[in-house]
């Protein structure tokens, strides 16, 4: 399950750029929001699913401003300067954050073996952002530190209420409850920013609605409860790899000679991460 999440979230900054072929980096955001929301709102409402218990609302506003709005919008604003190749292996370092997060906020122990593997990839990731870089830190690299920190909380959150209810509806509740600042501000962002409805851009804000933005989340969220939030984080160290590959086929972007190198890196890390006990 963590497994096919973190191949759906792969294609996330791909299809993203896609999507600002013909949106602005507001309206994309946005009005994904709105779709993924109608989607989760409708699905919930056929299979007459209850309101979550007034204690979760607090977790579940978490994921919402961590998963559907903070980390979407950091992210797609990075893009509109990084590449997706560089952007991908920065946010390698998110298995390491959300494992600190976990860590902190459940109580979860992982192995020092699991610790060393982990801060083995994070290293990786970081000298390669410092290495693309030219020793300093770029705007887009502080959007995507942000995004790190605001998305690690909100997987934390979602792997903890995931234990208690569906996956599907962990997500799907925070998607409503964003509802409300996500109209409104579709529709400002629309009116404000040019619209170039293209096969690339519609394909895009469809990809980022309904595989990212939801179906992505279920299975994710499922799989973390099952496995524990620690371990499933660290299968998302396999996601910039995945993406690298998605930006060459269907961006044509082309990779340094570090890109690749820093993915294979954080594989072998992976490995370790998911054989240690704790």
């Amino acid at each position: 399950m963590a497994a096919l999440g973190v191949t759906a979230f792969s294609l996330t900054f791909p299809a993203t750029a896609w999507g600002l072929e013909g949106f602005g980096p507001w309206s994309l955001v946005t009005v994904r929001s709105v779709l993924a929301a109608l989607i989760a709102g409708s699905c919930l409402l056929a299979l007459r699913v209850p309101v979550p218990e007034r204690r979760h609302w607090g977790g579940l506003a978490v994921v919402g401003a961590g998963v559907v709005l903070g980390f979407p919008l950091l992210t797609t604003l990075a893009l509109e300067t990084a590449t997706t190749a560089h952007s991908a292996v920065v946010v390698g370092l998110l298995p390491l954050t959300t494992a600190l997060f976990s860590a902190l906020r459940t109580g979860a122990r992982p192995s020092r073996s699991f610790w060393i593997a982990a801060c083995a990839g994070a290293a990786a990731v970081i000298a390669f952002t410092v290495q693309q870089s030219g020793g300093t830190l770029t705007t887009a690299d502080l959007y995507l530190f942000g995004a790190l920190l605001i998305c690690a909380a909100g997987y934390t959150e979602g792997g903890r209420l995931a234990r208690v209810m569906p996956g599907w509806q962990v997500i799907g509740w925070a998607l409503v409850l964003c509802l409300p600042l996500a109209v409104p501000g579709a529709l400002v962002a629309l009116s404000h920013e040019p619209v170039h409805l293209t096969g690339h851009a519609v394909a895009g804000l469809l990809w980022v609605a309904v595989g990212s933005q939801f179906l992505g989340l279920v299975v994710w969220y499922r799989g973390m409860a099952m496995i524990g939030i620690p371990k499933a984080s660290q299968l998302q160290l396999a996601q910039p790899l995945l993406t690298l590959v998605w930006s060459v086929f269907l961006l044509g972007e082309h990779l340094s000679p570090a890109a690749p190198l820093t993915a294979a890196a954080v594989l072998v890390c992976i490995a370790v991460t998911q054989r240690a006990r704790g």
